[in-house]
C-alpha cells in the first residue's frame, strides 16, 4: 500500500488487520503459546483505532493471562509490539490484547476508584494519593478525573510506577514541592 493510501486511510477495509501485520502477531503467538504448552487461541480483528488480539481457552488458562493485574497478557503484548516495530518501523499502530473482558473490567476497577478517591479529596478539600500504578493505569485515571473541572489529577515519584496525587482544583499549594516549600534555587540564578 502506498505511502498517500497509509495517510488517508484509502484502500484498505477497517475490518481486517493487513496480512503482514497478522502474519507477524499469528507467527509470534503460536510459537509462544506452543513454547508455553497453553491451549488457547486467538483471533486478531482491526478497531478503528488499534489492533485488538482476543483470546480463547479455558478458565484456568485465562486466569493464568489475568492473574497479578494481567503480567502475563501486558508481557505478551509488549513483545509482540516490539517485534511488530521492529520489523515494520513505519507502522503507527496500538495493539491491544484481551481476553473474556479483561482490559474493561481493570479499567472499571480503576475508575471505580478513583472516584471513591476523588470524592475524598473534595469533601475533606485535602489531597489524597492513589498507589503507585504502571502507566498505562495511570493513563485511564488522569482521563477519567479530567473530567471533573472541581479536581486535578497529577503523578508523582521516580520511575515507571508512580503515585498519583488527586487534589481539588481551588487547593492552595496543591503543585509545587508540598510541604517543603519550593526548590530553592539560588544556585541555578546564575544567569
Amino acid at each position: 500500500m502506498s505511502f498517500i493510501k497509509k495517510l488517508f486511510g484509502l484502500g484498505g477495509s477497517t475490518s481486517s488487520v493487513d496480512k503482514e501485520v497478522e502474519d507477524i502477531i499469528e507467527q509470534q503467538l503460536e510459537t509462544i503459546l506452543a513454547s508455553l504448552q497453553l491451549n488457547m487461541t486467538f483471533t486478531v480483528h482491526q478497531e478503528t483505532d488499534h489492533i485488538l488480539v482476543e483470546f480463547k481457552g479455558g478458565e484456568d488458562q485465562k486466569a493464568l493471562f489475568t492473574d497479578k493485574d494481567g503480567m502475563l497478557i501486558d508481557a505478551l503484548q509488549f513483545y509482540v509490539k516490539r517485534v511488530l516495530q521492529h520489523n515494520l518501523p513505519d507502522l503507527k499502530t496500538e495493539l491491544v490484547f484481551d481476553t473474556d473482558g479483561f482490559r474493561e473490567k481493570s479499567s472499571a476497577a480503576l475508575v471505580d476508584l478513583a472516584e471513591k478517591l476523588k470524592n475524598i479529596a473534595l469533601t475533606k478539600n485535602k489531597s489524597v494519593y492513589f498507589r503507585a500504578l504502571p502507566p498505562k493505569d495511570r493513563k485511564v485515571i488522569h482521563q477519567h478525573l479530567a473530567q471533573d473541572d472541581r479536581v486535578k489529577s497529577k503523578s508523582v515519584g521516580d520511575g515507571l510506577f508512580k503515585k498519583i496525587k488527586v487534589f481539588p482544583a481551588g487547593l492552595k499549594n496543591s503543585g509545587g514541592r508540598g510541604r517543603r516549600g519550593p526548590r530553592n534555587d539560588r544556585h541555578h540564578n546564575n544567569a
